[in-house]
């Protein structure tokens, strides 16, 4: 199918990384420490946020190709969201996810695992939601325990509440299926390229770029090309 002029070279990336480095930068200005903030709940909230713009920026510097760069602000959104989380409500498993994400983009699988120890400590694999097996699948696979992954990608791609495709997608790293992987990471680009909003405003299919990354440890990684990932 033809694909949608969204991303790629026409995007001001340098722009883009303007924009949440302003907004990063702002946040932690105002940002107080512990022993200052009596408002834990705001202080997570802004924590995220951080998260949130430092990835933004390490997603337009590794669309510039500017790696080094990428990885020094796809580390501080880990760190962010790893700071966020003991103060957060129950089930926000999106800060661990986050972290692991990060730090795949960044290519430092140790901190990687560390992240993804860290997912399953806190409960990932126990959790009832969707978003808490999307982490530990995740997890999982970072830590190279496929059958266990596969369990978890295997209870979240039958869900309607979850994204078959990405469901799909860590079943076929976990279970080492070319073919079936291939074609669920196409789906799952497709899906970001149908999309009108992305986090930050930065047309990037980072989920996909996870994925590839998981697969290719795996020597099994597909042949994607879109707007929305580097060339």
């Amino acid at each position: 199918m033809p694909k949608p002029d969204a991303g790629g070279p026409e995007e001001d990336w340098a722009a883009h990384f303007v924009r949440e480095e302003a907004r990063y930068l702002d946040g932690e200005s105002r940002l107080r420490t512990p022993d200052e903030d009596d408002d834990p709940d705001g202080r997570q909230r802004q924590l995220t946020r951080l998260g949130n713009a430092a990835g933004g920026a390490g997603l337009a510097l590794l669309m510039q190709g500017r790696r080094d760069e990428a990885s020094d602000w796809l580390h501080r959104a880990a760190e962010r969201y790893r700071e966020s989380f003991d103060d957060a409500p129950p089930g926000s498993w999106g800060r661990p996810i986050g972290a692991i994400k990060a730090l795949v983009l960044a290519d430092d699988w140790p901190g990687a695992e560390q992240a993804a120890a860290w997912a399953l400590e806190a409960g990932a694999a126990e959790a009832d939601s969707p978003i808490g097996g999307y982490a530990a699948a995740l997890a999982l696979l970072v830590l190279g325990r496929d059958v266990d992954a596969r369990v978890h990608a295997d209870a979240i791609r039958i869900r309607d509440d979850f994204p078959r495709d990405v469901g799909d997608a860590l079943a076929f790293i976990a279970a080492q299926d070319v073919l079936g992987y291939a074609e669920a990471a196409d789906s799952v680009l497709e899906s970001f390229e149908r999309r009108e909003e992305y986090l930050e405003d930065i047309p990037v299919a980072d989920t996909v770029l996870v994925l590839q990354a998981l697969a290719r440890r795996r020597d099994m990684d597909a042949e994607l090309s879109s707007p929305l990932l580097p060339d």
